[in-house]
Order: C-alpha cells, then sequence, then structure tokens
C-alpha cells in the first residue's frame, strides 16, 4: 500500500558511486563525504522520464558550482542518502513525487517543499525498493546521521516509463525547483551553514 508520501524510488541503476551505496558526488575533485556545508541530493533516474528531475536540478546546481554546496545524485536507498548527508548543516533533497500531497493542490510540474518532520509524520513512501525517504530519515535519526537541518522538494511527476527526458508539465518545473534550491541554499548562506 503506499502512503500519502509515494517518492518515485523505483529501481536505479548508478554506477561510480563515491560517496556511499547508491549515491555519486558531482565534484570536481570526487571529494566524497565531508563536514558541514551543505548538500543538494537529486534523486532519481534519468533514464525512467520525470523520475529524472532530481538528478537534472543535481547536473544544474553542479554547474553553477556554488561555494560549500556538496552535490550528489542518488537512486533513493537509504544507506546512500544517509551517507550523502551526514555531517551537512543542510541537506536539499529534490525527489520525484506520485501523486499530490494531502491537503495540498496537485498537479503534474508542482512543487512542494516538504520538510523532514512532515515527512516521517507523513507515512511511508511507497517504492520498490521496499523503502524511502522516510525510512531513511528514520534510520538516520537512529544512528546518529541526520543533516542539520533538510528540506525536501517533491516534484509531482506523470510519467516514469522507461526513456530520457522530461514530460513539459516537469521540464516547465525545472527552473523553480532550481529558484527553490537556491532560495534555501542563499538562506543557509546568510545564517553561516554553507
Amino acid at each position: 500500500m503506499r502512503g500519502p508520501f509515494s517518492f518515485s524510488n523505483g529501481p536505479h541503476r548508478v554506477t561510480g558511486t563515491a560517496a556511499g551505496r547508491g549515491a555519486r558526488p558531482h565534484t570536481k575533485d570526487g571529494a566524497g563525504h565531508r563536514a558541514g556545508g551543505s548538500v543538494v541530493i537529486g534523486v532519481g533516474n534519468p533514464f525512467r522520464r520525470d523520475d529524472g528531475i532530481g538528478p537534472a536540478v543535481a547536473a544544474e546546481i553542479a554547474r553553477q558550482q556554488w561555494p560549500g554546496v556538496r552535490v550528489v545524485v542518488s537512486d533513493g536507498e537509504p544507506s546512500g542518502l544517509i551517507e550523502a548527508w551526514s555531517g551537512a548543516g543542510l541537506a536539499i533533497i529534490v525527489d520525484a513525487l506520485h501523486g499530490g500531497l494531502p491537503g495540498r493542490a496537485t498537479g503534474p510540474g508542482r512543487v512542494h517543499r516538504v520538510s523532514a518532520a512532515e515527512l516521517e509524520t507523513g507515512g511511508p513512501a511507497g517504492s520498490s525498493h521496499g523503502l524511502g525517504l522516510p525510512d531513511a530519515f528514520r534510520l538516520g535519526r537512529a544512528l546518529g546521521r541526520q543533516p542539520g537541518r533538510a528540506v525536501i522538494l517533491a516534484v509531482e511527476v506523470t510519467d516514469v516509463r522507461p526513456g530520457p527526458g522530461l514530460s513539459a508539465a516537469v521540464e516547465a518545473a525545472l527552473p523553480r525547483v532550481l529558484a527553490a534550491v537556491a532560495a534555501e541554499l542563499s538562506g543557509a548562506r546568510s545564517r553561516g551553514v554553507s
């Protein structure tokens, strides 16, 4: 049964992992985990159409080269997520969302800002892995490996069939997601996090 948080964590194939199983950093020097600062984690699979929104955002943020910001692409596997966000002052996770969120307007391409606490109390995520973002946060808390603060930017998707490219609605949302990530990073910078 899928809970109200049905994030897309389907069978992602990620190769060349350097920041733990299921995650890889987009850094010039290939550096993995480091304490402090901010991390942007793009969850998804670019070969499952709209599920590629997280990696697309991660690629653009990496291209922008924000100082003090690590960028990681993850398949959504909990241990990889925990490794990616451990020690970060701020973790921004961008993922595809199947369906809407209770009590919020819905539609393909809609961007939702969700806190880790809201995600954890909202129920389990629908995932072909059997585990998802809420599970990763609960496990991270149990292990004492959570970021200082976490923000999830969930983008409602419509097409996760095999193949590259985003649907028109999700492609149109890309600038809004990038602006939301930039706002979070700027806010963190003003608070001295990154």
